[in-house]
């Protein structure tokens, strides 16, 4: 089987590690670079292979097998619609559209047409999680009661200095950050369908929020709690306990989430079981079973970027479809209005 070409459009920090790891895939190779910013010049030279303008110029000199969108969110629509136009699979980095009614616009384009459309939730990819759902739907956990999350982390003055835009509306870590989350609990828990929040810029003192207390209710009667901020400096977040991006300091010993029910609890990414032995004698008295879930880390990306191998090649439907992304954004847009409005918002399940 021959191996696919695919572009990145977008030279930055994602992109980049997009073209890391179609550089080392054996499903694929890097066809061509998308990027009309002067760092990207570099980009190609170092990667060997020809700069583009624009998707336009891409598609008339060299269409590849499949584009990886890679670009800032507020052209993730227009330009995954002219991929879908040109009938060009699409690798789509989160999220879907900077708008829930422009996002609902992408995935009826998606659904009449029938496009090939991975949308970049890449955790979904990951080892952790598919052993964390293999745990949860195995009913080792009993029935499931609650989830407790976090993402708390500490970003650098120079993180808002280098990108100013950060400190406003349409940035702030629930729209940057708590997306990958919801999507994890989703995952975990099934669809959302209703939050509460509270906001606070306190510390920061910008326009966008800095930490967020969220209460969470899911379809299944999961009640949720998870507590996000980009100005803690704690460890107790995805990246810094996942082990997944050599980027961040890890702490083996810390978790970001736990779910429980029934039965038991599952510490995700320590991976950490507690279960009662015999399930006729559960009580808060008797000790539990502790044991660990085994299994193996691995790049999500990599797993992420042979996936969207297969889809174009038509041999599986996208893990994370336009519509998930979607629903990921209806949830985040949610906590926003709940956090501004101080009420429970009901979020629409399509």
């Amino acid at each position: 089987m021959s191996s696919l070409r695919i572009a990145v459009a977008g030279a930055g920090y994602i992109g980049k590690a997009h073209i890391a790891v179609i550089q080392e895939s054996d499903a694929c190779s890097l066809a061509a670079i998308v990027d009309p910013s002067p760092g990207a010049f570099q980009v190609a030279k170092d990667a060997g292979v020809p700069l583009y303008a624009s998707i336009d110029e891409l598609l008339r000199k060299d269409r590849p097998d499949g584009l990886v969108l890679a670009t800032p969110n507020q052209l993730h629509v227009p330009q995954a619609l002219q991929c879908i136009d040109a009938k060009l699979p699409i690798l789509l980095e989160k999220p879907v559209a900077t708008s829930v009614a422009e996002g609902e616009r992408l995935v009826k384009a998606v659904e009449s047409s029938g496009a090939a459309v991975l949308v970049g939730h890449h955790r979904a990819h990951s080892p952790i999680m598919a052993k964390a759902r293999e745990v949860v739907t195995s009913g080792k956990l009993g029935r499931l009661v609650g989830v407790m999350g976090s993402a708390l982390f500490f970003k650098p003055d120079h993180y808002f200095a280098d990108a100013p835009w950060r400190r406003e509306p349409g940035a702030g870590p629930v729209l940057l950050n708590m997306i990958h989350e919801v999507h994890n609990l989703r995952m975990l828990c099934g669809e959302i369908v209703a939050v509460q929040a509270f906001s606070s810029h306190a510390v920061r003192g910008f326009a966008v929020e800095d930490t967020v207390a969220i209460n969470l209710r899911f379809d299944s009667g999961v009640l949720g709690t998870f507590l996000l901020s980009d100005t803690a400096a704690s460890p107790r977040s995805w990246e810094q306990t996942s082990r997944e991006n050599s980027a961040y300091s890890t702490y083996e010993d810390e978790d970001c989430y736990v779910i429980s029910g029934t039965f038991g609890s599952l510490s995700v990414p320590t991976m950490r079981l507690k279960t009662y032995p015999r399930a006729e004698d559960r009580s808060w008295w008797k000790e539990f079973d502790v044991s660990l879930a085994e299994m193996a880390r691995d790049d999500p990306l990599k797993h992420q970027i042979a996936h969207f191998c297969s889809v174009i090649r038509g041999q599986a439907q996208p893990l994370v479809s336009a519509h998930d992304g979607l629903q990921n954004l209806r949830v985040t847009e949610a906590i926003l209005t709940a956090a501004k409005a101080g009420s429970t918002v009901e979020i629409q399940v399509a």
